[in-house]
């Protein structure tokens, strides 16, 4: 792999790793000083850290059959076994979608789902938590052979009735041409596996890095989930075209009906420029025909020339075995590798440094809040207890009672409390009842009611657009419900900060915009699926149902994100109350054991206050490691270039300047 796509891969890992291990002793820095507010700030920082380590970066190989598209994913991942992994030699081809990735803990292994389960309705997202219905292929690393023997079972194949093969979704009465060869037994041709999941520690896919590799356009229609689901979700598509063969009709197609309209980054691969070498021409006029070719397929698929990539998967793949570098330059893949890096790999940071920098910034508010308070209480004590200087024992005795009445006065606070802690539930449970799974699979079973009810179900997109903006409501009403929500906790958090003299915030709202702009993602990706020219898929049996199926599946993702957004909030802002209702409490015990100690002896004034100011410089400090630590997490996370480079030490000294500043 080449270094400009590797090696930033790595300091992508790398990047994320330390940021993580920052915000793990960031973490740990509050919970040593009892510093986290509730559970809601180390819920905050727990789901920066998952979001960090977890993320993933997939790119998806899209072409029609024989256009060298398992063999440019054996150049880019799989040369360092010596030889082709995947099949790519004629009559060995894809035939189902295939994922590769890697998961920690999980064994190198080909894990096949049967194609049957297209028939009982389960939907692939719902299939990848049952183990039991995938079949298993455990995979020898150290032998090549038996890797690129166990990977053949992607190729796989069966026959069937042609009636078993119009209810799998690869038959179509109304369009004969492109249905499969029937036998001299009635029986036709189907993949035998629905989906494939290869796991594999390559170094790339170990960084995050996962490879979607799809079948042919036939394959493709005939797996809504795929079409609807995953690619729409990959990051970057990289199209395959042959270079010997131009831009073909079904090329046209795949891209036309599944990639064109899609909002993501996509690199045209024009593959096998190696055919176009001529023995009777000069190395200039070969160059030139490439160049043509180029511009072509730029100008049939609508896109920049920059965007099309003339390379020798083949010659690639070759180069990368016999460890040839000129042959490699030779092959042009570098160039594609190199546009992966610089188009995809700093937008995938720049978006999660956004999301530390953000959630960062509120955790030390948040903090910042409570040692705000804390010393607010301290210089009120420092200025109670200074006002006793050379004050008779009546008058320490008259300070005890005033200490009490202000405790049973602040006492009065928690009917106003549970109050509030009442109208906030009961606020929180209409917002979080707009985004239930219940109200969802009613309004996807509605557009699907109003689907079918349609020839030919023809009202499929009326339908879908009709959910999309069904559903924009319902978000925009837990939206508004949720600032409502916010607005009350403000006013109310006035009145308790004036009144009992807490120091109460309630500055923003659950953020809940980003699932209205997934929601019209979908919208966008999808609704072209359902159109006029469409017509034949849409009138297949199934179809509708499997769409209803997969579209559940993938709002159900973004609903439940939206319901955990608002309760991570809501968490948030109320934490708060339990919080400095606690720390108000132990102030008022401290002040009533410091007068105590005071009335039986004199000198203990003057120590308690030196004990108030000792205390006060402490929260100072730690005030001042949490800005120094969250800083250095916000700087880490927005380092660029050579700080992406930056060796854990960078971090480990960070770390131990916070501390140092702590201990005084």
């Amino acid at each position: 792999m080449n270094p400009s796509f590797g090696g930033r891969l790595d300091a992508l890992e790398n990047w994320r790793a330390k940021t993580a291990s920052a915000l793990a002793d960031l973490g740990r820095f509050l919970e040593e000083h009892e510093l986290l507010e509730g559970a809601s700030t180390s819920a905050i920082l727990d789901s920066l850290r998952l979001r960090l380590t977890s993320d993933r970066l997939v790119v998806a190989f899209v072409a029609e059959f024989s256009r060298g598209k398992s063999e440019l994913i054996n150049a880019m991942f799989f040369a360092d076994t010596g030889r082709r992994v995947l099949p790519a030699t004629p009559g060995r081809t894809t035939m189902c979608p295939v994922e590769i990735g890697y998961e920690d803990g999980v064994p190198t292994q080909l894990l096949l789902l049967p194609v049957q389960t297209r028939l009982d309705g389960r939907a692939l997202a719902d299939l990848r938590q049952q183990p039991k219905a995938w079949q298993a292929v455990e995979l020898d690393r150290a032998d090549p052979d038996q890797l690129a023997r166990a990977l053949l079972e992607v190729t796989r194949t069966r026959r069937v009735p042609v009636a078993d093969a119009r209810a799998l979704g690869f038959w179509n009465d109304e369009s004969s041409d492109d249905n499969p060869h029937v036998d001299r037994d009635g029986n036709v041709e189907v993949p035998a596996w629905r989906h494939a999941l290869i796991n594999y520690p390559h170094p790339l896919l170990r960084r995050g890095l996962v490879v979607l590799d799809t079948p042919g356009l036939n394959a493709i229609g005939a797996e809504p989930e795929l079409t609807l689901g995953l690619l729409p979700s990959a990051h970057a598509t990289v199209f395959i075209l042959g270079a010997d063969a131009g831009v073909t009709k079904s090329d046209l197609a795949v891209w036309r009906d599944h990639l064109g309209t899609q909002r993501r980054a996509h690199f045209i691969v024009l593959n096998k420029i190696d055919t176009l070498v001529d023995p009777l021409a000069t190395s200039a006029e070969v160059e030139a025909q490439v160049e043509r070719q180029v511009a072509e397929t730029a100008a049939w698929l609508g896109v920049e020339p920059g965007r099309v990539f003339p390379l020798s998967a083949r010659e690639a793949l070759a180069a990368r075995v016999a460890g040839d570098a000129v042959a490699l330059e030779s092959s042009r893949l570098l160039r594609l590798e190199s546009a992966l890096a610089d188009e995809l790999l700093p937008r995938r940071r720049e978006m999660l440094t956004g999301i530390v920098v953000d959630g960062v910034a509120g955790v030390r508010a948040q903090v910042g809040r409570v040692l705000a308070d804390r010393r607010r209480q301290l210089a009120e004590q420092t200025l109670e207890l200074r006002g006793l200087r050379g004050k008779s024992g009546a008058k320490v005795r008259q300070m005890l009672k005033r200490v009490d009445q202000e405790a049973a006065e602040f006492e009065a606070c928690t009917a106003q409390l549970q109050a509030i802690r009442t109208v906030h539930a009961r606020m929180l449970k209409n917002a979080l009842a707009g985004l239930a799974g219940d109200r969802l699979r009613d309004e996807v079973v509605q557009m699907h009611k109003q689907a079918r009810a349609t020839l030919f179900n023809f009202g499929a997109k009326k339908a879908f657009a009709a959910l999309c903006d069904r559903l924009r409501a319902m978000l925009t009403k837990s939206r508004k419900e949720a600032q409502e929500m916010r607005e009350m906790l403000a006013a109310s958090f006035v009145k308790l900060n004036s009144e009992y003299g807490f120091s109460l915030a309630a500055d923003t709202s659950a953020d809940l915009g980003r699932f209205a702009a997934e929601l019209d993602t979908i919208e966008q990706n999808y609704v072209h699926y359902l159109g006029l020219s469409q017509a034949l898929k849409l009138s297949e049996p199934g179809f509708i149902d499997q769409f209803r199926r997969m579209l559940l599946s993938k709002l159900r993702v973004i609903f439940e994100n939206a319901c955990c957004e608002l309760e991570l909030w809501s968490r948030s802002v109320s934490s708060q109350l339990d919080t400095q209702l606690r720390e108000r409490r132990r102030n008022f015990r401290r002040r009533r054991e410091a007068l105590e100690r005071i009335q039986n002896a004199a000198n203990e004034l003057e120590a308690r206050l030196a004990e108030l100011a000792a205390q006060d410089q402490r929260l100072q400090q730690l005030h001042d490691g949490l800005v120094e630590r969250a800083d250095a997490v916000c700087a880490g996370a927005r380092s660029v270039g050579a700080d992406a480079d930056a060796t854990e030490g960078q971090l480990a000294e960070a770390a131990r300047s916070a501390r140092i500043a702590l201990a005084g």
